[in-house]
């Protein structure tokens, strides 16, 4: 089977099992292979419950301490002296996790054997993987943990300060990196449901260079290489939006962080690559946040949409967890399933032959922000939503609920006969399709009672 790819008839998305896709999901924090308390199979049943086809990883070079980022049971923070990276340990005791160090150049079995145990269960529930190679050490306590940190291995590899240990600086740091980066991508050659990013946040206060970057894309790609079929790698280019200089042409996939609204996808549309947002979810526990914020990026041409979802956790695989007051974001059964939806409905139109399209919104709904794709004359795709950020409140994306029960959509349509499907994606619910006999120009159409957002498809009749 060919690896998660480009669509060939429309690179701003993607093929998987020779089918067009779009990556959707609300995943936990990341430490689903590092962490060996997780249970990633029941984890995996749940999203394939829900409809959801992606989780986001971290590789095992980075982990955090319990109290980072005020998240509760983070999947990221393994108990101690239970982090499970690539490399084996020494005989030495010693390492600030509570284990013995880190030697970096022995593999360790126990990792590959659950790495590549997680990828086929993935692969089974049809979940594609991102694989987070590397992360920046935020803060010094992430750093005293570090394989990467000579304190914590005995090769006396990493005598650097935090802040370059994801530069050029170090030579023997960086061999070591590309040794881990290559292994990672050669165990997985034959692995179909993954793509890899190259680092997490790289750009956090200018920690990782460019130059650092390009190298372990190099790694990567030659590594790859050797496999049967190339996977993608991605690189995550900003929080926000930004447009991207310099591209580079290893990267297929531009992820984005926090880009609300989704402005990152047009200002690089015409890089012709998937753009996707891989991370939000400090935007506070309101679930309508999350599901808006996915469906207005995936509307605006994105590709690919992820949230933390920290109702998971070790125990809770199954996303039960009741987070504390103190989470800095969300996440729960009924957002995936918001979510899933969002992925079915995609699924229901021709969105490789689609592309952003905002002429053919005359006048949206009063208040509310709307976005369409089309294949002009054949299929269009609405969606509005009142989602919006409010400066200096917290938190600083808020969605208004109020009932709306007599907006009116105006849209340049095409003359000819339509079916016309309204659906609401807090609800999940889907109107049956209605005859619309239009002789061209301004459409106005009345838009079903809905909360928060709605959705509405427009196909040709023959």
């Amino acid at each position: 089977m060919l690896p998660l790819r480009l669509h060939p008839d429309n690179p701003h998305y993607f093929q998987y099992e020779r089918k067009p896709a779009v990556l959707v999901t609300s995943g936990e924090h990341y430490g689903a292979l590092l962490n060996p308390d997780f249970d990633f199979k029941a984890y995996f049943a749940e999203l394939e419950l829900r409809g959801l086809n992606h989780t986001r990883i971290f590789a095992g070079t980075y982990f955090e301490v319990p109290g980072n980022f005020n998240i509760g049971d983070n999947t990221l923070a393994p108990a101690p002296g239970r982090f499970l990276g690539p490399w084996a340990r020494s005989e030495t005791p010693g390492a600030a996790d509570g284990g013995a160090k880190f030697d970096l150049t022995r593999w360790s079995p126990e990792y590959f054997a659950r790495l590549h145990a997680l990828m086929q269960e993935a692969e089974q529930r049809g979940i594609v993987v991102e694989l987070t190679l590397f992360c920046p050490f935020y803060n010094d306590t992430i750093w005293q943990v570090s394989p990467f940190n000579a304190a914590n291995n005995v090769n006396g590899v990493g005598e650097v300060e935090r802040e370059d240990a994801l530069t050029l600086k170090s030579a023997p740091l960086v061999e070591a990196q590309k040794a881990v980066a290559r292994k990672i991508v050669s165990e997985l050659h034959a692995t179909p449901n993954l793509y890899f990013e190259i680092c997490n946040e790289p750009y956090t206060r200018d920690l990782v260079p460019d130059d650092w970057q390009r190298e372990m894309a190099a790694a990567i790609a030659e590594a790859d290489r050797e496999g049967p079929a190339p996977h993608l790698i991605s690189q995550n280019y900003a929080n926000g939006s930004k447009t991207v200089e310099s591209p580079n042409p290893l990267v297929s996939l531009y992820n984005f962080h926090y880009t609300r609204p989704p402005d990152a996808v047009a200002m690089n549309y015409g890089l012709n690559v998937a753009i996707g947002m891989n991370e939000t979810g400090f935007d506070g526990q309101t679930d309508s946040t999350y599901r808006v914020q996915g469906w207005d990026f995936l509307m605006a041409g994105g590709a690919l949409y992820n949230n933390l979802d920290y109702s998971f956790a070790v125990g809770h695989e199954a996303g039960d967890l009741r987070y504390t007051a103190a989470t800095p974001g969300g996440g729960s059964e009924l957002l995936r399933r918001q979510l899933g939806f969002l992925r079915r409905f995609f699924g229901e139109m021709p969105f490789v032959a689609m592309a952003p399209d905002a002429a053919v919104i005359a006048i949206p709904p009063e208040g509310a922000s709307a976005r369409a794709l089309s294949a002009p004359g054949a299929f269009y795709a609405i969606y509005a939503h009142h989602g919006r950020i409010v400066a200096k409140a917290k938190p600083c994306y808020q969605v208004d609920k109020t009932l709306h029960r007599k907006a009116t959509l105006t849209l340049n349509l095409p003359p000819g006969a339509w079916a016309v499907t309204w659906a609401d994606p807090k609800s999940t619910a889907q109107l049956p399709p209605q005859k619309l006999e239009h002789p061209g120009g301004p459409a106005e159409l009345a838009v079903p009672p809905y909360i928060e957002d709605f959705a509405v498809t427009l196909r040709k009749l023959e």
